[in-house]
């Protein structure tokens, strides 16, 4: 798809990290960008520095995990600008599960599949028909994570769960925007190849009381600077990627009509592959071992 000044993108989860780059990014294209987050205040700093550079920027609260929240802001966005071109289906939460999957709490898998799952697919229903209406060119983006989509974490199992359902559910939208002949392409993004600095991490922060925890967390949140301190102390190295890298690799994606955006890793070549190899072998997930040490 060719990216054009005028054309509008909506970008979810878009106050912070990897959302927030991506909309600076299609404004730097010449984008009107309609920014979307369920955090206010954050939100309104991130509209507010991208207007001041002089972007054409629709800021609007929403709640992915809310189906008419969702409805309401692809409403705003058309009332605003009369079309929309690329949807980024960015937002998502972590989990704050702990221990073993048996002992996960109920509200921990509720929260994370509202927004992380069922977040995309709000946006997909309440964005995709009228793009395809419009009959423009148009492309979907879905945020996925190499924790769930290429080689599974079960230390973050809830995470990964969420994040391996948005690689099947795009991949089903790949195939129904095929066989509709729509001009709308659609993407899933594996975010990396390494860490990244987003407010992932604090998630809890945004957790609604209905998802509340039933009981005390045993550990406390600890934030990425805190993981990140831990672990140069215990003699890791830890590399991040910058979210501009990744928002780059975004545009260059729509640009070139590619599904999987998936930046080159050897370290994931390696676990795609292991994994692809145990199922067409039959075999033990050998490739997990690495988690059953603790």
């Amino acid at each position: 798809m060719r990216l054009a000044e005028g054309q509008v993108a909506v970008v979810t989860g878009a106050a912070s990290g990897i959302g927030r780059a991506m909309a600076r990014r299609f404004a730097a294209e010449g984008l009107k960008v309609v920014l979307a987050d369920v955090e206010e205040a954050a939100l309104r700093k991130a509209a507010d520095e991208l207007t001041a550079d002089g972007a054409d920027v629709l800021g609007h609260v929403v709640d992915v995990s809310d189906r008419d929240s969702v409805r309401q802001l692809a409403d705003a966005a058309y009332e605003t600008y009369g079309a929309v071109h690329v949807l980024c289906n960015n937002a998502g939460v972590g989990s704050g599960a702990e221990g073993r999957m048996w002992e996960h709490e109920p509200n921990d898998w509720k929260w994370a599949f509202a927004v992380n799952v069922w977040g995309v697919f709000h946006g997909v229903q309440a964005f995709v028909p009228r793009m395809i209406a419009g009959g423009g060119p148009g492309h979907v983006v879905n945020t996925s994570s190499g924790d769930g989509g290429i080689a599974p974490l079960p230390t973050a199992s809830v995470y990964a769960v969420t994040k391996a359902a948005v690689v099947t559910m795009t991949e089903s939208l790949y195939a129904h925007l095929k066989a509709e002949g729509a001009d709308v392409g659609a993407s899933v993004l594996f975010p990396g190849p390494h860490m990244l600095r987003t407010g992932l991490w604090e998630s809890h922060r945004n957790r609604p009381e209905r998802y509340a925890k039933e009981r005390p967390r045993r550990t406390p949140y600890r934030g990425l600077d805190q993981w990140e301190a831990a672990m140069k102390a215990a003699g890791h190295e830890v590399a991040f990627t910058p979210v501009e890298e990744v928002a780059e690799h975004v545009v260059d994606g729509i640009r070139a009509g590619r599904f999987w955006l998936l930046p080159a890793s050897e370290h994931s070549d390696r676990q795609i592959r292991a994994r692809a190899q145990s199922m067409l072998d039959r075999a033990d997930p050998s490739y997990l071992e690495r988690f059953i040490l603790d």
